[in-house]
């Protein structure tokens, strides 16, 4: 990245100003000149900013601090504040997180671009992870649309609003892949599949970024967490991580290189440790890996805290030392530990931290800087009438019901109560989350308006045709419910229980609405139990025995083990955390004026004892028995191995047939294999159908699962429809990691699977 020298001083000479001990430019004609020129390349400018800055300049670029003060009020009084307002001033903050709306994002840039000697503007990261102020579903609900260009759509709304309110970085997408319900955070996720995760991955990065990085309507998105964050013991948060070479290059990294390939401009690093190595500082990962062999060139910054946090693992003796491993292994950006500012300046006078290493990462942050068109316009965020006309506006709301829409599932539908008719009908809605309007806006919406969200109750009464009652039956939880504290749940409380009974007696249908409140689901939200908190199942039950007509909505962050519902309730609908249109999207399918097409991105356990579940895993020596009762043999001895509901999985009000699964060529043709299928709507409303493709690799030299996906492709069919669709497989499809991360196409044998979710046996072969 750096300019040669004659270069330098011949194309800057006249602008050259030495004093008795120091080679530094004019400054102002620096900034005027070589900053906002526009014959320069970035990488040019960021070297020549470079040779500007001291080495504590340098690493202040990677200090990142969270808001502290209402920054158009009093300042604070306190040494902490004081030192932190001190760095802001002489350029020793690169990045602030949590300052959001344009008033204080322009009083904090202000403070660094006018204040310090280089005036190098701020960075300013926010959670945006599934809207700004208005909410998109969680990203786990978005996973089960399917629809990535409904996601890609989601992201450029959070993106258009978040930077009309200052923000112009994101900490998302969280690209982590789970196998585990128990972990709180597979509601930031995509759901247990990598080649889903991936395709979801680089949606969601492009509607962040768009194609253009300077536009004021996009924002930097951020990889999480880099990696393996997923796979935690006992699905605990922040518990370790031990998985084997296989599942990490096959599983957990290929969502994270699918979005490098799609140009994220920043990485995370995850709190946990991976086989004994702290994320943070862990080079295999951050050097090796990402910034060498991928040729990752943004920047990777530690998650909260996490570059102090590795003396508490036992891997750094000191937070001196934390700063060393962290820094040495390729983490560019401290979040919130302070120890980059304190200790990198006296650890590279010790020959501990080599100052190269400090300019890589300084480099990264300042491009990155530049390519958000910071440089040229430091306030580029900072225009109140764009977030006056932007931020809540009608456009985004209809979004945001869009893919509301097509992130429900419809889980069973036995006697076909849905859809509802709209008139003639004493509906009973019951459940404290049927008239909750916070709890769907769904975890991590820090910057949202409590009580904003349509609720399904809402939602049912904006149709005028039926007879519509409302009782709580209980609540789910009592007492404080905020961000950072625990939550207490209702698990005596059923004084309710009466008014429900009563309402369900003289009603046609019940509607019930329960499930988890947005805070059971979530960063440090592990569960070790997930069935329905409370004493809602057993509202559930009570319910149900005296109105078997019961509409069952799930509300909920997490695949739920819910086998008592789906062997008695005749109808569950999946309605996850939906966002700020939830009720309205929930009533439309409901009555029919949306046909529900999401398919399930993790599996649903029948019981607890079997999480982790996951469709894609391997066979065994032993997978089935030799005999009957024969006892030794993969299984429990009370419970199925399958799932409830499994991977893919999804019903319509219609119905889909698939037909003639054609393998057309061979490899040796053109080295790739089309599989060609039939689908008709066999049904009588018009539907949306996900036809997935998946592959087994019969044998190979590393055991490959049962079933992979590797192709999908949505369709809309009106009733008696057919269309042929076609899926080229290619060594990007036949392939897999070895051990060593290396790609490999093997000859052989492969099953090939076409069909509505991950148990089809609709089938063909092939050989390569």
């Amino acid at each position: 990245m750096k300019l040669n020298r004659f270069y330098f001083l011949f194309f800057f000479s006249v602008l050259q100003l030495f004093s008795c001990n120091e080679k530094q430019l004019d400054i102002t004609d620096f900034k005027a000149n070589v900053l906002k020129s526009t014959t320069l390349s970035v990488d040019q400018k960021v070297s020549l900013l470079l040779d500007q800055m001291t080495l504590e300049e340098k690493i202040g670029q990677l200090n990142q601090y969270s808001g502290f003060w209402d920054f158009t009020g009093p300042t604070p009084e306190g040494e902490e504040v004081s030192q932190k307002i001190k760095n802001l001033k002489n350029g020793m903050v690169g990045s602030m997180l949590n300052v959001s709306g344009v008033e204080d994002v322009l009083a904090v840039q202000k403070i660094a671009v006018e204040e310090s000697r280089l005036g190098i503007p701020l960075l300013f990261g926010f959670d945006v992870i599934h809207g700004f102020k208005t909410i998109s579903p969680i990203p786990i609900a978005e996973a089960a649309s399917w629809n990535l260009d409904a996601i890609q759509a989601s992201a450029q709304v959070a993106a258009k609003e978040a930077s009309a309110s200052g923000i112009n970085w994101t900490f998302a997408p969280m690209v982590d892949v789970s196998r585990d319900a128990r972990w709180g955070r597979v509601m930031e996720g995509a759901g247990e599949d990598p080649y889903l995760g991936s395709k979801i991955a680089r949606a969601r990065v492009t509607g962040f970024q768009g194609d253009d990085l300077s536009s004021p309507s996009t924002i930097a998105a951020c990889a999480k967490h880099f990696a393996g964050y997923g796979f935690v013991e006992a699905g605990r948060d922040y518990n370790t991580a031990d998985v084997g070479t296989s599942t990490l290059h096959n599983i957990i990294l290929p969502p994270f290189k699918a979005a490098k390939e799609a140009g994220v401009k920043t990485f995370m690093n995850s709190f946990t440790d991976l086989n004994g190595i702290p994320a943070t500082g862990n080079t295999y990962l951050q050097r090796d890996l990402l910034k060498n062999k991928w040729n990752f060139d943004g920047f990777v910054v530690s998650d909260w805290g996490s570059i102090s946090e590795m003396v508490t693992h036992g891997y750094a003796k000191d937070k001196k030392h934390a700063a060393q491993l962290a820094i040495n292994a390729g983490s560019d950006m401290d979040m919130e530990s302070h120890l980059y500012v304190t200790q990198l300046a006296s650890l590279v006078k010790e020959g501990k931290v080599s100052e190269a290493f400090i300019e890589d990462a300084a480099a990264r942050i300042l491009k990155v800087k530049f390519e958000l068109g910071l440089f040229d316009d430091p306030y580029l965020y900072c225009n109140t009438d764009r977030q006056g006309s932007i931020v809540g506006s009608k456009a985004l709301h209809d979004s945001v019901l869009d893919i509301a829409k097509k992130s429900i599932v419809l889980l069973k539908n036995q006697t076909n109560i849905l859809p509802l008719p709209k008139q003639g009908l004493r509906i009973a809605v019951i459940g404290a989350l049927a008239a909750d309007k916070t709890s769907p806006l769904g975890n991590w919406t820090l910057a949202a308006d409590a009580n904003s969200a349509v609720s399904l109750l809402e939602g049912l009464q904006n149709y005028k045709g039926n007879s519509i009652a409302y009782a709580k039956g209980a609540d789910v939880a009592v007492g404080k419910v905020g961000f950072v504290s625990e939550l207490e749940i209702n698990t005596t409380d059923t004084s309710g229980f009466k008014e429900a009974v009563s309402l369900a007696k003289k009603s046609d249908v019940v509607i019930m609405s329960l499930g988890e409140h947005a805070m059971q689901s979530g960063e440090g939200r592990s569960r070790a139990n997930i069935d329905l908190p409370g004493v809602q199942q057993e509202l559930l039950e009570t319910i149900y025995a005296v109105n078997k007509n019961i509409v069952l909505v799930l509300n909920n962050g997490r695949p739920l083990a819910v086998q008592w519902a789906a062997q008695h309730i005749p109808t569950i609908v999946e309605g996850w955390h939906l966002g700020s249109q939830s009720g309205n999207a929930l009533a439309q399918v409901i009555y029919g004026d949306y046909n529900p097409s999401g398919k399930l991105p993790m599996s649903f356990p029948r019981s607890l004892g079997q999480v982790p579940l996951y469709y894609n895993n391997k066979n065994t020596g032993r997978p089935s028995p030799v005999n009957p009762g024969e006892v030794f043999w993969t299984h429990y001895i009370d419970q199925k191995n399958t799932p409830l509901y499994p991977f893919g999985y999804g019903l319509s009000y219609t119905k889909f047939e698939y037909d003639t699964l054609l393998v057309s060529n061979t490899y040796s043709d053109n080295k790739q294999i089309e599989v060609i299928v039939d689908v008709t709507n066999i049904g009588k409303r018009q539907g949306v159908e996900t036809v997935q493709l998946y592959l087994k690799d019969v044998y190979a030299s590393v055991i490959r699962p049962l079933r992979s996906l590797k192709g999908f492709e949505q369709i809309s069919l009106q009733p008696g429809e057919t269309k042929k669709i076609t899926f080229t497989l290619t060594d990007n499809e036949l392939g897999f990691y070895d051990n060593q991360g290396n790609w490999l196409v093997e000859p052989g044998s492969f099953d090939v699977f076409v069909g509505t979710d991950s148990t089809t046996e609709i089938k063909s072969t092939f050989k390569i």
